[in-house]
């Protein structure tokens, strides 16, 4: 019965150079060119939000003054 070790022989390796080096290009780069906040910093505008709260408290108003129409119709 043999054991399978999980570090491989560098003699029977692929890609191994004499010496136990890597030849370039065998490996992938050490980072990654992309990052998450690639480009220059730019704040927000001011007020951008006042569109959307507008919308939401609009919503909530229609919601809230439909449901009091409909306490005082079962009220009835």
């Amino acid at each position: 019965m043999s054991t399978n070790t999980p570090d491989p022989d560098p003699r029977t390796s692929p890609g191994l150079e004499p010496g136990g080096s890597v030849p370039p290009g065998e490996t992938p780069p050490a980072e990654s060119s992309t990052a998450s906040g690639a480009g220059p910093y730019r704040p927000l505008k001011r007020g951008w939000s006042k569109g959307p709260l507008a919308i939401i408290v609009t919503v909530v108003a229609l919601v809230a003054l439909f449901f009091l129409v409909y306490g005082i119709v079962l009220a009835m």
